[in-house]
């Protein structure tokens, strides 16, 4: 039934350019284009327009061109289409030694396949743009498109049956006989009821046009597989290459029928038929790959698309087939499982009849919510204080504090306490919890809800598995019956015995009992109760979690257990969805008060030292965090804080032991002669303190500060950060502080000689114009290494020579360590060590006490003492207890981890594969930084150094796509800083440094 490819044209492009000459009046140069059957020959008009050049396959008829021209008039007005260009004699089609020859307008855009970014946006509106030129063509008809073709999607059955036996790979060809089976079975029957229309025929990747910055299609080409079939094989095959490639292909290919439906509605039955149908056409191109390779094995196009069909193919065909069908009714906007509404109303109808599964009305019956969720406090990050006999303590806690015999909880909850040893390597977690728990003393009694019948039963033994587990089937009692399940896991062993398939249990009958570990699967003492409108012919073991991403559908597919229960909502634990969060954060809180990420802001709800954690389960690794200094949630530091304020936290009125223990520990980490302690509860406070010594030591208060410093924001402090003051809502710089330059050898250009010699000079010039002003000066302040400056490693002697010229002027040298210091370097335990000098007051602040509210300065016995000048300093809650302990502990485990040579270690990895992106990537300008304080600065052209503030933007938005969260900085909003917590591993490493470099293939051409 195939379609010979007959004699293929090779025109030569200097021939092609005189018949473009000769019959169409363009004086124009030639390009070639890739095609199968024809010859497509890119043409440039002298005036910049653009034109294809098609030259048809021999064996082309030309009533199927006339067909083609007719149909891209039909679509004239989708805008998406080219258009006919006639000849001089003002004809449409020319023949050229046997060939039929067309011009058409060339549009804008590259074809999808060549761009690297493909956004669900974007996916919906290649589904858009198929739709619009389906719905077009819904009444339009031609004889000659009412034609046998190989490429038809009608046709599947018998190309793959004639050419399956070609295609060499084993497991490819194992995966098209399943596919193929399941489309025998299950979509054939469907066809003669599916409507029928002229389509395009094969909308693939290299046929839709997008523009990649604004992520939409431009236009679709090549309609020389143009046949009158089922309407819905075209986004099919759209839904088919979009998915190619995809981490996850039907989600991608399901945002393909989202986008098609929204614009022309498929039927229920064309749903039905989609994903069999998508699934064919990759079976079919891989077939008739085979068939034209083993032809041609010189053409390298005809193999094009094969490597990807060998990894998607394989990963669709592993979907059960009626999963995918509700994934793609969630898709278009239709609940997922069809049946799933009917069996919700019966059970909302009938619940008051149902017996208690517990033997009690859990309507009255005292129970305590359980939360397990991400963010809960229940769950501990070390999994060896979620051992069941843990659990089963702090669930006994919880119940007591309630009153209660009972817990209960965990209906559509994301957890992380699950383990799937068989999960694949990159796919989205499982962590939506699809049963309800209830959680109460091993041996318990289970009393069927209502009438069913064994559907299975095994103990799946594994560990975190159900353990032994129960599945009842039940009927509604509408005509006809639709059919459910329920399911009971974590039972006794001996809950097993005697069962049989088939085996009819009557409500309010025992039919189990609640197990205890670890022949439970090794959990705590409940009972997972699930229902299942769709047992998706597993025998008995079902998911009893699945994927945010995939949320709406296992809901439809497992409904809300409590139908059969009754309990009321308040009991249950509370979870605000994002959006609520966001509306009322929006209506209660200051709207400067800004979140990362926008609109897209992340519900973060759980730490674990380098990882963050969103409501929905999903891992981040936090690459940009600092405050957590020794990881989020480092159970030393929880340990101790818990411990201090289960005892006490009070204030530096009292003498506290924790107080000068930690100072001791402090103070022995820094040279002489910065050896007196005053703390406070935040870097800003600390900041103004400093401020306040230097004032009351010198007697004078103007101050140096470094150009887009940041310091805190009081008062005081936006007046000396010129980031703040000279930014949106600033009012600049009052008269008493001034501004020397960064000292950023990479973008400032004017310095000459030794650069740290050159900044210091600048520096030294704002010195002297303080001087001849007649005004004293307090001193100079500076981040050792300034971050919100960009991340700037300064040159080698800088600070050397500045705090030589500023104490020479009275001033004294403060250095804000808030983000460099306790070895984030790598190199020194603080960055002014680096510079080999040593600060008159040192500001600490941040990551001091691991997220806990602290702030120190740290200086000389002298300047301490002239403020000691009879005011009293006191701040509520610097030095408290709690926070001395948690200091205390932070410092403990940066030695004894050896966090600073860590730090080094895996910076100086890191660094070395970031500088190597600058060999592919021409975005990447410059990278610095030492340790874990690290930079990388994008720019648009690495000779003029342009900021690319907009690519960084995008960057980061795309790293945090992928799990990773770094953050943008400098002057020009274009430098990418990186500077996690200090336990991020080489490993870590190496997935920072992958994750940008597949961000940066996904910038767009102009990011603006």
């Amino acid at each position: 039934m195939s379609s010979p490819i007959g004699v293929v044209p090779s025109l030569s492009l200097a021939a092609a350019e005189a018949i473009v000459a000769e019959h169409f009046g363009l004086f124009a140069r030639a390009s070639a284009l890739p095609s199968e059957r024809d010859q497509n020959i890119l043409v440039h008009a002298e005036d910049g327009r653009r034109f294809v050049l098609k030259i048809a396959n021999a064996s082309e008829r030309r009533a199927v061109l006339e067909g083609e021209c007719d149909v891209l008039r039909e679509l004239a007005n989708t805008g998406l289409c080219p258009t006919v260009v006639r000849t001089r004699s003002g004809d449409e089609l020319t023949q050229i030694e046997g060939h039929w020859v067309r011009l058409i307008t060339a549009l804008d855009g590259a074809p999808l396949a060549t761009v690297p970014l493909h956004t669900d946006a974007l996916r919906r509106d290649v589904g858009r743009a198929v739709g619009q030129l389906d719905l077009a063509l819904a009444s339009f008809d031609h004889p000659s498109l009412h034609r046998t073709f190989q490429w038809d999607l009608a046709h599947a059955q018998e190309v793959v049956h004639t050419h399956q036996h070609l295609v060499r790979d084993t497991m490819l060809r194992d995966c098209i006989t399943r596919v193929s089976t399941h489309h025998r079975e299950a979509i054939v029957p469907l066809l003669p009821s599916l409507r029928r229309s002229v389509i395009h025929g094969d909308p693939n990747d290299y046929n839709v046009l997008v523009d990649h910055a604004r992520q939409h299609v431009t236009g679709i080409v090549d309609f020389g597989d143009m046949v009158a079939s089922h309407t819905v094989n075209d986004v099919a095959i759209a839904m088919a290459y979009v998915a190619l490639g995809s981490d996850d292909p039907l989600q991608a290919a399901a945002q393909v029928a989202a986008g098609y439906h929204a614009v022309f509605p498929l039927r229920e039955d064309e749903i039905s038929a989609l994903f069999g149908l998508m699934c064919m056409r990759l079976c079919v191109s891989a077939c008739l790959a085979a068939r034209q390779q083993a032809d041609r094995p010189d053409i390298a196009y005809l193999g094009i698309s094969q490597a990807p069909i060998q990894r998607t193919l394989p990963t669709l065909a592993a979907v059960h087939p009626r999963l995918a069908h509700y994934i793609l009714r969630d898709a278009c906007g239709l609940e997922p499982v069809p049946h799933a509404a009917r069996v919700v109303s019966w059970l909302r109808a009938n619940g008051s009849g149902f017996a208690p599964l517990l033997g009690c009305d859990l309507r009255s019956t005292p129970v305590a919510p359980l939360d397990f969720s991400a963010g809960s406090a229940l769950i501990a990050n070390d999994p060896a204080h979620n051992a069941p006999r843990e659990l089963d303590d702090r669930i006994a806690r919880v119940l007591a504090e309630h009153g209660a015999l009972i817990g209960v909880g965990g209906y559509d909850e994301a957890r992380l306490i699950y383990h799937w040893p068989n999960e694949p390597q990159g796919t989205e977690r499982r962590t939506i919890h699809l049963g309800l728990d209830l959680s109460t003393q091993p041996g318990t009694p289970l009393y069927a809800p209502l009438d069913g019948v064994v559907h299975g039963f095994e103990n799946a033994d594994f560990y975190h598995d159900y353990g032994p587990v129960i599945v009842l089937r039940h009927e509604t009692t509408h005509e006809p019956p639709v059919a459910f399940f329920t399911l009971y896991g974590h039972l006794s062993v001996d809950s097993l015995d005697g069962l049989t398939i088939g085996q009819r249990i009557a409500k309010g009958t025992e039919f189990a009992r609640i197990g205890e570990s670890p022949t439970n699967g090794h959990w705590w003492a409940h009972v997972h109760m699930q229902v299942m409108v769709d047992m998706l012919d597993v025998p008995c073991n079902v998911n009893g979690a699945a994927r945010a991403s995939q949320r709406r559908v296992w809901k439809s597919i497992c409904p809300d257990p409590n139908l059969l229960l009754g309990i009321p909502p308040e009991r249950f634990a509370r979870h605000d969805a994002r959006a609520a969060i966001s509306t009322a954060r929006a209506s209660l809180v200051g709207r400067n008060v800004r979140v990362s990420y926008g609109a897209d802001a992340l519900n973060i709800v759980r730490g674990d030292r380098q990882y963050l954690y969103n409501a929905d389960g999903h891992r981040f690794l936090d690459a940009y965090n600092n405050v957590a200094h020794v990881g989020h949630a480092h159970p030393r530091v929880v340990r101790a804080v818990s411990e201090q304020l289960s005892v006490l936290n009070t204030n530096t009125r009292y003498l506290q032991e924790q107080l000068t223990r930690y100072a001791e520990a402090l103070l022995a980490t820094f040279p002489d002669p910065l050896r007196v302690c005053f703390f406070t509860a935040s870097g800003s406070e600390a900041n103004e303190l400093a401020l306040r010594l230097a004032r009351t030591y010198t007697g004078a208060r103007d101050l140096i500060v470094m150009d887009h410093a940041y310091h805190g924001h009081t008062t005081t402090l936006i007046d000396i950060s010129p980031y703040k003051h000279n930014g949106p809502g600033g009012t600049g710089a009052p008269d008493w502080v001034h501004s020397s330059p960064i000292p950023d050898v990479y973008r400032d250009r004017r310095f000459e000689g030794s650069p740290g010699a050159w900044f210091a000079s600048e520096v030294g010039r704002v010195v002297e114009r303080v001087r001849q002003s007649g005004r004293g000066l307090s001193g100079y302040i500076a981040e050792t290494c300034p971050s919100v400056g960009g991340q700037i490693m300064p040159p080698d002697g800088f600070l050397r020579e500045v705090y030589a010229r500023v104490r020479d002027a009275g001033g004294v040298c403060i250095a804000d360590e808030v983000q460099t210091g306790f070895g984030r370097i790598g190199s020194h335990f603080w960055a002014f060590e680096a510079q080999a000098v040593v600060p008159d007051i040192v500001v600490l602040g941040k990551p001091m006490a691991n997220g806990y509210p602290m702030g120190a300065v740290i200086t000389t016995r002298e300047i301490a003492d002239r403020f000691d000048n009879g005011m009293e300093f006191f701040s509520t809650f610097g030095g408290s207890t709690a926070a001395c302990v948690a200091a205390h502990a932070t410092l403990e485990v940066t030695l004894e981890e050896g966090l600073q040579d860590h730090a080094l270690q895996v910076g100086t990895s890191l660094r070395a594969a970031l500088s190597a992106l600058a060999a592919d990537h021409e975005l990447v300008g410059d990278v610095r930084g030492s340790g874990l304080f690290l930079g990388v600065e994008l720019v648009r052209d690495r000779e003029t150094r342009a900021p690319a503030a907009s690519e960084a933007g995008f960057v980061v938005s795309r790293m945090r796509a992928r799990g990773v969260l770094a953050g943008t900085d400098g002057p020009h909003h274009n430098v990418i800083k990186l500077r996690g917590p200090m336990c991020l591993s080489l490993a870590d490493a190496e997935r920072v440094a992958g994750v940008l470099e597949q961000s940066l293939r996904e910038v767009p051409p102009t990011a603006e």
